[in-house]
Order: C-alpha cells, then sequence, then structure tokens
C-alpha cells in the first residue's frame, strides 16, 4: 500500500496539516499518515520539546507537556515570542519543499496552501486518553488540560490573532473522534486524502 500511494504523490507537491487539541490522537496519527503517503512528518511540538532541552528541560518523557517542568515552559513562552516564531519559521520553510506532513497548531492558519484537518474530541474524552496515557487520575487531567490549554490559546492570539479550538475558518475537514476507534480515524483521513488531496483536483498542493 505505501508504495502505491508513493506512486500516487510522485510529482505532486502534496502539504498536509494536521490539528487538534491534546487528546486527540494528532501525533501518532500523523506520523502513520505521513508514512502511508511517503510524506516527511514534522512536528512543531516536537521542535519545541527540542528548544525546550536546549533551555536545559528534561521535555523527552512521556507526557512531559502536562507535567509541571512542560507547564512551566509553557509559561516561558507566554512571556517570550521567540521559541514559537522559530519553530513556526522553520515548519514554513519545510512546507515550500513539498510532500511534507505538518502536525501543529499554527501552520493551518500561517500556510496559504495545504490540506487542513482539525480533529475534534470533547474535553471530557480527551482528558481520559491524557489520564491513561501519563498514568494520572482523570481529574488531574483535566485540570492540567484546562490551565494548558488556556496559555497556548493566549500565546496565538498574541502572535498571529486566532484563537485556538474556536476558530475553525482555515479547515478543509472537521472530524469528531470522540466515538471513533484510533484506526477508524486513520482509515477515514485515508478515504478522505485518496479522495480529495490525490484524485487530480489541486486540493492540498503547492500552486
Amino acid at each position: 500500500m505505501a508504495n502505491q500511494n508513493n506512486d500516487l504523490t510522485a510529482g505532486k507537491k502534496i502539504v498536509i496539516c494536521i490539528s487538534g487539541m491534546a487528546g486527540t490522537g494528532k501525533s501518532t496519527l500523523s506520523k502513520k499518515i505521513a508514512q502511508r503517503y511517503g510524506l516527511k512528518c514534522y512536528s512543531g511540538g516536537d521542535a519545541l520539546k527540542a528548544l525546550a532541552k536546549a533551555e536545559g528541560y528534561n521535555s523527552s518523557v512521556e507526557g512531559w507537556w502536562e507535567s509541571p517542568e512542560g507547564l512551566a515552559f509553557l509559561q516561558k513562552r507566554v512571556n517570550d515570542p521567540k521559541f514559537d516564531r522559530a519553530v513556526d519559521d522553520k515548519l514554513l520553510e519545510y512546507a515550500k519543499q513539498g510532500n511534507v506532513l505538518l502536525d501543529s497548531w499554527t501552520m493551518p492558519w500561517l500556510l496559504k496552501d495545504g490540506f487542513k484537518i482539525w480533529l475534534s474530541a470533547s474535553v471530557e474524552k480527551r482528558a481520559a486518553r491524557v489520564a491513561h496515557r501519563d498514568k494520572i487520575s482523570f481529574e488531574e487531567a483535566l485540570k492540567v488540560l484546562e490551565e494548558k490549554e488556556s496559555q497556548t490559546k493566549e500565546i496565538y492570539k498574541k502572535l498571529y490573532g486566532f484563537i485556538l479550538d474556536e476558530d475553525f475558518a482555515p479547515f478543509d475537514l472537521i472530524l469528531d473522534t470522540d466515538n471513533l476507534t484510533a484506526n477508524e480515524v486513520f482509515q477515514t483521513l485515508c478515504k478522505v486524502i485518496d479522495n480529495m488531496v490525490l484524485s487530480g483536483n489541486n486540493v492540498g498542493l503547492l500552486k
């Protein structure tokens, strides 16, 4: 299947952006989609973690963003936009190359081209997933998500003027994942990409 889809993407400059709040599964899904279609995958979150590591944070541990240290770095980003600007500038450079998948909260607003997907899920469902992943209580996961997302929204509203998880204007597809398994989300997105991005109608291609 991967070789077949590599043939379909040959000669095209595809750009796919996948966004969604924590607990929607966007990072794992982005890697799977990129592998299936032979796209290079770049994560804004991973790039920010690399910058955090350079600042002395232990950002490689699972669930780091929801940890006290991750939240401290988030506050540092609120106070100084240089970290987010550096990551976004790099992602924009990658997008120009084409045949990329960007796991990013900002690229749907900053890129003119590309096929843009938003994964939606209720905060209760997302908190349950984060609690299971990070081995913390549901109540703790819910509290951390609310704090983290409030500050993240502040960063992007200040930098770019959009409100994360409220402004959906840039998106070509919004998929509610509450009642879908990870595999069902993957299969659904593959069908959408096959029919809308690879069908020859120029949706999601660099112009």
